[in-house]
């Protein structure tokens, strides 16, 4: 069997470092180490023996031109988060098989939300600020924060990351709420979350956790109604994407109430417009979109692939693969 490496070059050694790479190696034939999607546009040739590509971020978009220098080609397994950007109506008319490494690249940031989470749950970055402006400790009191007991947690939208958020959720003595049009009481209730409105999320938790996909129904979802219905000190959370918040709505609401707070690790536009008030609000912390795999954390995608690609070879049941009937409500 065949195979190729296309990526951008930037991330290749972190996705795929040489010990993942070698085991990869050891089961396809790979002539050529690695090679760029615009490599590969000036000597298509390349790609006519090749059966299975191995990818990351800055994948080659599957489409008819690179499908016809690629007849044998079977598999893309892509290490990395959505396929938008590399799967076609030309693949899967050719029923090439594509797996993506969504799962992997779901844990960082479920670890980084469950730490925004619990610490937004102390009123911590509040205090962060007061301390900043104050110079000085606040005084001590026993209502700064709903803290973990008894506290109401709000995730909007059970996807793979939201329903993951909610399992690192259960060891704490929180109330777990959530909206999600498309699940259904029975799912909700296996993952210990009450479904209720988007409303009620905004109206009854203490802290609100974004994990929508940017879907076009889903863009501009969040308004500044919805800011304006959060409870004294709340605090909202987003590591989603930018675009599902109408951030112009957002940032009238953060403006007149100074108790609530926002914790964007996206925006939209990424990063936000110089001028922007989302670098001088006191009630915003911005994060540089870091939830998601960085440095050495990014072999987990590649060591995702692997593992499914081993599955793969001996047939067995897969965990990774991306099916066209799924396209329109993944990220």
């Amino acid at each position: 069997m065949k195979g190729l490496f296309i990526m951008d070059e930037a991330p290749f050694e972190w996705v795929y470092p040489s010990t993942i790479r070698q085991q990869i190696e050891d089961l396809v034939g790979m002539d050529i180490p690695f090679l760029t999607k615009d490599q590969v546009k000036e000597n298509k040739s390349i790609l006519t023996d090749v059966e299975v590509v191995f990818s990351g971020w800055g994948g080659p978009a599957l489409d008819e031109a690179f499908l016809a220098a690629a007849p044998r080609l079977k598999a893309v397994f892509y290490a990395a988060g959505t396929v938008k950007n590399i799967a076609t109506q030309a693949s899967w008319k050719r029923n090439i098989r594509i797996f993506n490494a969504a799962e992997a690249n779901a844990i960082p940031v479920t670890e980084f939300a469950l730490s925004q989470i619990l610490f937004s749950l102390k009123n911590g970055w509040s205090y962060v600020r007061n301390i900043q402006r104050d110079r000085a400790y606040p005084g001590k009191s026993t209502s700064a924060g709903a803290g973990a007991f008894g506290s109401t947690v709000g995730i909007i939208s059970l996807s793979k990351i939201g329903r993951r958020v909610c399992e690192l959720l259960e060891p704490f003595d929180v109330k777990v709420i959530a909206y999600d049009p498309y699940v259904n009481e029975e799912a909700a209730g296996s993952l210990g979350v009450e479904l209720c409105t988007l409303k009620e999320v905004f109206q009854r938790a203490d802290v609100v956790s974004l994990h929508t996909p940017l879907l076009e129904e889903t863009r501009g979802m969040i308004t500044g109604q919805h800011f304006s219905l959060l409870k004294p000190n709340a605090s909202f959370i987003n590591t989603a994407r930018g675009a599902i918040v109408r951030e112009d709505e957002m940032i009238e609401v953060l403006m007149n109430r100074g108790d609530i707070t926002a914790v964007l690790d996206v925006t939209h536009p990424e990063p936000p417009l110089s001028g922007s008030p989302l670098f001088t609000l006191p009630n915003v912390v911005l994060t540089p979109h870091i939830a998601g795999s960085k440095g050495p954390e990014c072999a987990r995608m590649g060591q995702s692939m692997l593992d499914e690609f081993q599955r793969y070879l001996r047939n067995e049941p897969l965990k990774c693969e991306v099916l066209e009937k799924d396209m329109g409500i993944m990220a």
